[in-house]
């Protein structure tokens, strides 16, 4: 089976507003365009991945993830995070009603292409699947097999509102790199352990970021 991921990201000068002890208000923006090109380019690396879909109404990121290959779908609903999800999702599946899609977020800089593959295909084998995060309280992929809504719930203890949906939560081991996401400094450093994608790691190299 081949996916196609649907990936929101927020207008950049307002993301990522909890790394404000590691990174500035200048810095900020650019930190968060970089984890998603390099969540994007190793999304498209991935076998498993038909093509991916961002929902942005942000310009800068659209010219730059569009450059690696993404489709750019307008944030019309601007209702926030799930409203943006579940449009994109009906997008996608206007041309390609039986898709398989998942959601991912746009934050996961040390993404790993065979990571996301292994997971993917684990989530192949139910209707709807969901990867909780490194924190093991949040939801970094969601997926929904052909026929099947994706009917995210993402936000505050998005596990356990994505389990309460009937969504199977996905057990898979060695896949670090797609629990990754980053809000805070510490996971910037996890990240960065894991080790990042050039964007992310170019971006990172010019803040200060305190040992643990």
């Amino acid at each position: 089976m081949q996916w196609t991921l649907v990936i929101p990201l927020k207008p950049l000068a307002r993301a990522k507003s909890r790394l404000a002890d590691t990174a500035t208000d200048g810095l900020r923006p650019g930190l968060a365009l970089a984890f998603a090109q390099d969540t994007v380019a190793a999304a498209l690396a991935c076998q498993a991945v038909k093509d991916v879909a961002v929902v942005t109404d942000d310009p800068l990121a659209g010219r730059e993830l569009a450059a690696l290959g993404a489709r750019i779908v307008p944030d019309t609903p601007h209702s926030g995070l799930n409203a943006a999800l579940r449009h994109g999702a009906a997008v996608v599946r206007v041309s390609r009603p039986e898709s398989a899609v998942a959601a991912l977020n746009a934050d996961l800089p040390a993404l790993r292409p065979l990571e996301l593959s292994r997971v993917l295909d684990a989530a192949a084998e139910f209707p709807r699947a969901f990867l909780a995060d490194a924190a093991a309280v949040g939801t970094t992929l969601l997926a929904a097999a052909p026929g099947s809504e994706l009917a995210p719930a993402f936000g505050l203890d998005s596990r356990a509102r994505h389990a309460a949906s009937g969504a199977v939560e996905l057990r898979s081991s060695g896949v670090e790199s797609v629990r990754q996401d980053v809000d805070t400094g510490t996971d910037l450093r996890t990240a960065l352990a894991l080790g990042v994608g050039p964007r992310t790691a170019a971006v990172a190299a010019r803040l200060l970021i305190p040992d643990q």
